[in-house]
C-alpha cells in the first residue's frame, strides 16, 4: 500500500554540462535541431524520434502523447496518424499545438511550438506504402481512440483484413494521413551542473525571414 505521501525529493541527477551557448549554436533552428537529433541517432537512444504531442481539446484542456517524427525539413515536423482520432479533433479544433523530444540521457529536450496541417493525400500515400504489411493492415483495424471490447476483436479483424488483401497492394486508408507541424518557436535545452542549464530559444525576426536566438534564465 502506498503512504500517505511519497518524497521523491532524493531523487537527483548531477548533468553534465555540455557547452550549449547562442555562438555555438546554428543560425537555423532547423539545422540545430538536425545537428542534435543526429547526435542522439549516434548515441544510440531509444526511439530519439519520439516526441510528446500536446494538443487542446474545445474546452482548452491540454492532451499529451507520445507519436512518432517520421521526417523534416524546413517545411516542419512530420507525423502519421488516424484522422478520427482524438489528437485529430483537438487539432481540427485549434491547430496550435506544441512536442517535445526528450532526450534524457543527453540531458537535453527540445521544445517545438507552431501549426498543424494535414499534409496532402499523395504525400500520405508515399509514407503508406513504405510501411511494413503489418503496420499497413494496423492503420486498416485501428478506429484509433473508439472504444473496443477485446483486443480478440482487433486481431480478428486484423486477420481478416489479411485474408481480403491477400497478396495484393493495401490502399491508403481515406481516415489515414500526416500532419505536418509548421514550427514558430524552438527551444533548446542543455542540463548544466547546479541547475544552472542552458535553454536557448529560437523565434521568428520582425521581418520573418531570418530567426532571433536569446537565451533564457534557467
Amino acid at each position: 500500500m502506498i503512504s500517505d505521501k511519497m518524497d521523491l525529493s532524493a531523487l537527483r541527477e548531477e548533468y553534465a554540462h555540455q557547452e550549449h551557448d547562442i555562438a555555438t549554436t546554428a543560425l537555423c533552428p532547423y539545422d540545430q535541431f538536425q545537428r542534435w537529433f543526429q547526435q542522439a541517432v549516434d548515441a544510440q537512444l531509444t526511439e530519439p524520434n519520439a516526441m510528446v504531442l500536446c494538443t487542446v481539446n474545445q474546452e482548452n484542456h491540454p492532451s499529451v502523447r507520445t507519436v512518432l517524427l517520421k521526417y523534416f525539413d524546413k517545411k516542419g515536423f512530420v507525423f502519421f496518424t488516424n484522422y478520427s482520432s482524438r489528437k485529430a479533433s483537438h487539432i481540427a479544433n485549434n491547430a496550435n499545438v506544441s512536442v517535445l523530444f526528450p532526450w534524457y540521457p543527453l540531458h537535453r529536450q527540445v521544445e517545438i511550438s507552431g501549426v498543424s496541417e494535414r499534409v496532402s493525400t499523395a504525400e500520405s500515400l508515399k509514407y503508406f506504402a513504405s510501411r511494413p504489411r503489418g503496420s499497413q493492415l494496423g492503420a486498416w483495424v485501428s478506429r484509433q481512440s473508439e472504444v473496443v471490447s477485446s483486443r480478440s476483436l482487433l486481431e480478428a479483424k486484423w486477420q481478416e483484413l489479411k485474408r481480403k488483401f491477400g497478396d495484393g497492394e493495401i490502399p491508403l486508408p481515406s481516415f489515414w494521413g500526416g500532419y505536418r507541424i509548421r514550427p514558430c518557436r524552438f527551444e533548446f535545452w542543455q542540463g548544466g551542473t547546479s541547475r544552472l542549464h542552458d535553454r536557448i530559444v529560437y523565434q521568428p525576426s520582425t521581418d520573418n525571414v531570418a530567426w532571433d536566438r536569446l537565451r533564457l534564465a534557467p
